[in-house]
């Protein structure tokens, strides 16, 4: 009926055999599907101060498709979450140069222009990818690109001593001491599956990060 994969210090995964199985309709209320307004956001910090298995395996599939559609050119990326998780891979894997790609948030509550590279919600419950006009579509879990979107990862604590008590200061997020890491081998599974690996340039990509699986971004 199905295959699972069980490893400690790994998610575990369960895939159907379609021949095996068949859906079948029960009694009771159908599940609602949320709405793009209603996504659900995860902060990249799991306590106590590590960063989320979740982004890095969800930044880890969108990398993989931000390389394939960035044509192995250098890609700009918003100052924020998102330079966070990807500048350090796009230093790593792409040539060294002035950007000639641009990847910018597009989702529901943003109204970006959008000319490039989209980097987009993937739906939670459908798995339908946000639709928009952009050149081409990175598609990211929801709960990651919502807290991208909307998060101004700012902390407000009482000021110092002698301040009113109403009186708020924000400081910086704390975030792990090591750099945020996207998880290699979810990227090379994703990149494996992709048509556009068969290009010569992603090829070398994928074999350099296979041969050395903690080179830079991934140690």
């Amino acid at each position: 009926m199905a295959t699972r994969i069980d490893d400690c210090g790994f998610w575990q995964v369960v895939w159907l055999e379609p021949g095996a199985v068949c859906p079948v309709a029960v009694d009771g209320p159908v599940q609602r599907v949320i709405d793009w307004a209603e996504l659900p956001s995860a902060p990249p910090v799991d306590p106590p101060g590590f960063w989320s298995p979740l982004w890095e395996a969800a930044v880890a599939v969108a990398l993989a498709h931000l390389l394939a559609v960035s044509d192995g050119k250098r890609v700009s990326v918003p100052e924020g979450p998102v330079a966070e998780a990807f500048r350090r891979a796009i230093d790593s894997l792409l040539p060294p140069g002035p950007p000639e790609r641009h990847l910018v948030l597009a989702g529901p509550g943003l109204s970006a222009a959008i000319t490039d590279i989209a980097l987009v919600p993937r739906h939670p419950q459908t798995g339908a990818v946000w639709p928009c006009d952009a050149g081409a579509v990175v598609p990211l879990a929801a709960d990651v690109w919502t807290y991208m979107a909307f998060n101004d990862d700012r902390r407000l604590i009482p000021a110092a001593y002698g301040m009113p008590a109403s009186v708020r200061r924000d400081d910086p997020p704390l975030l792990p001491h090591s750099p945020f890491r996207p998880d290699g081998r979810v990227f090379l599974s994703t990149l494996e599956r992709l048509a556009s690996v068969r290009q010569p340039w992603l090829r070398r990509i994928y074999d350099r990060v296979k041969d050395r699986p903690y080179m830079d971004p991934f140690s």
